[in-house]
């Protein structure tokens, strides 16, 4: 595949998690910052390949083939994401575009090589799963930290909005993944919501916590 055949397949696929429908071709368009009608003549190739199952007007699933593909180039992205981290000391918030580069290495010797390396992570630095070599996926049970009530306690385990200035923005704050966050109150005029993260006391908007997976401790 190309890069750009690979980009696609990945849009595809993050679109899919969030939809049990059909992906839209408009959607696609959005995310990869494109053309509907580039993407159509993208879906035609991919579809050639039996990487996609895509009839006009009906939306844009993957095959099974198709899906292995996509995970596959997750999986290569979000361990070297976790190798920048941990390994030469990058911050959360520039790893992305750093990943989107070495996601295209076609060796799966060297990707299988630098999963043992790195110990079998199953998560990214921002909490996202990480595909093995199967293509099989570790769930974890997570929720919004939007979704708890008053003097609930949860675990940071994610982040939904994976920006670099949502994660500056975090690491200011002093949050970070396994951060203890309990709730105080929520304000009714704005709904954000006062909090308290490894002891020290905070108010965050309510988009914030709509951006903030936990795990109820």
């Amino acid at each position: 595949m190309t890069f750009s055949e690979e980009n696609y397949l990945k849009a595809i696929y993050h679109l899919t998690v969030v939809s049990d429908s059909g992906v839209s071709t408009n959607a696609i368009a959005e995310m990869m910052e494109t053309k509907a009608s580039s993407v159509t003549d993208m879906l035609k190739k991919l579809s050639e390949k039996d990487l996609v199952n895509y009839k006009k007007y009906q939306g844009v699933s993957l095959t099974d083939q198709g899906k292995l593909a996509a995970k596959m180039i997750v999986r290569k992205h979000r361990l070297w994401e976790v190798f920048l981290v941990e390994k030469l000391d990058f911050s959360w918030d520039e790893v992305h575009d750093i990943a989107e580069q070495l996601e295209h290495i076609k060796s799966e010797k060297l990707i299988n090589k630098l999963d043992n390396f790195l110990g079998n992570p199953t998560e990214d630095p921002h909490g996202d799963p990480i595909p093995n070599a199967a293509g099989q996926i570790l769930k974890t049970e997570k929720q919004l930290l939007s979704e708890l009530s008053e003097n609930q306690i949860g675990i940071c385990v994610g982040v939904k909005d994976t920006s670099p200035e949502f994660l500056k923005y975090l690491d200011k704050q002093g949050i970070a993944l396994g951060s203890k966050i309990e709730i105080l109150n929520q304000e009714s005029f704005d709904l954000s919501f006062k909090i308290i993260v490894d002891g020290k006391e905070l108010t965050i908007s309510n988009k914030i916590a709509s951006n903030l997976f936990v795990k109820l401790n």
